[in-house]
C-alpha cells in the first residue's frame, strides 16, 4: 500500500492563497479555475484519488456548489466529471465546530491531519488529495507527509493576504513533473517530493 498524498492549491504570483480582504477574498482565482486547461488539470490530479481531505470552510463551500453540477447539462464536461468524482469520493473533514457532515461519503475526523493520513496510508485505496485547504497542506508539509504538490499559479499579484508557506514548513526539495499553461495564462504545476 503506497498511497500518494497530494496537496492541491491555487496561488497568486506573490504566493497568496487569498487576498487582503481575508478568507473569502478569492475572486481573483475564479477566472483561472474554470478554464478548460485548469479543469483538465484538476481531473488529472483528482481522478487517481479515492479520499479527499478538506477543512471546514472548503467542505462547506464545495458542498454548497459542486453536488448538483454532476447533473447540470449546461456545465462543462470537465466540471460534471469533477462533481461526480467529488460526490463519490470519501471526504474526510477536519473541524472542531461541525457536528455533522451531510454530503454523501463524508465523515468528520479529529483535528490531526498527520495522524489521519498515517492511518489512511495503511488502508487500501488510491491517492489522498487535499483540496485547497492550506492549513492541512502546511501541517502535512511540516510533518513530511505530503508527497506531491499540485499548484495552479495564477498570473495575479494580490498585494496582501495569507501565504501558503510560512516558517513552520521544513526545508525540502521537489521535482517538477508536469507544467501545463492554461487559456487564462495560469500555469498548472505538479511537483513530487524528492525521496
Amino acid at each position: 500500500m503506497n498511497r500518494t498524498v497530494v496537496g492541491n492549491i491555487s496561488l497568486s504570483l506573490d504566493g497568496r492563497i487569498n487576498g487582503p480582504g481575508g478568507d473569502y477574498d478569492m475572486g481573483w482565482i475564479a477566472p483561472h479555475a474554470v478554464t478548460p486547461g485548469s479543469l483538465a488539470h484538476m481531473i488529472r490530479v483528482t481522478s487517481p484519488a479515492t479520499t479527499a481531505l478538506l477543512g471546514r470552510k472548503n467542505y462547506q463551500g464545495f458542498g454548497g456548489y459542486w453536488p448538483t453540477v454532476a447533473d447540470d447539462e449546461a456545465a462543462p464536461a470537465e466540471s460534471r466529471a469533477f462533481s461526480r468524482w467529488l460526490n463519490d469520493v470519501e471526504k474526510v473533514v477536519f473541524s472542531t465546530t461541525l457536528d455533522e457532515a451531510p454530503w454523501q461519503h463524508s465523515r468528520i475526523a479529529g483535528t490531526d491531519p498527520v495522524a489521519t493520513v498515517k492511518e489512511l496510508r495503511q488502508q487500501d485505496g488510491g491517492d489522498i488529495v487535499v483540496l485547497a485547504s492550506s492549513s492541512i497542506i502546511r501541517t502535512l508539509l511540516a510533518a513530511g507527509e505530503l508527497d506531491r504538490l499540485s499548484v495552479t499559479l495564477c498570473p495575479e499579484l494580490v498585494g496582501g493576504g495569507v501565504t501558503l508557506f510560512d516558517e513552520t514548513v521544513a526545508p525540502s526539495s521537489w521535482t517538477l513533473t508536469d507544467s501545463t499553461p492554461t487559456e487564462s495564462g495560469a500555469l498548472c504545476l505538479l511537483y513530487d517530493r524528492k525521496s
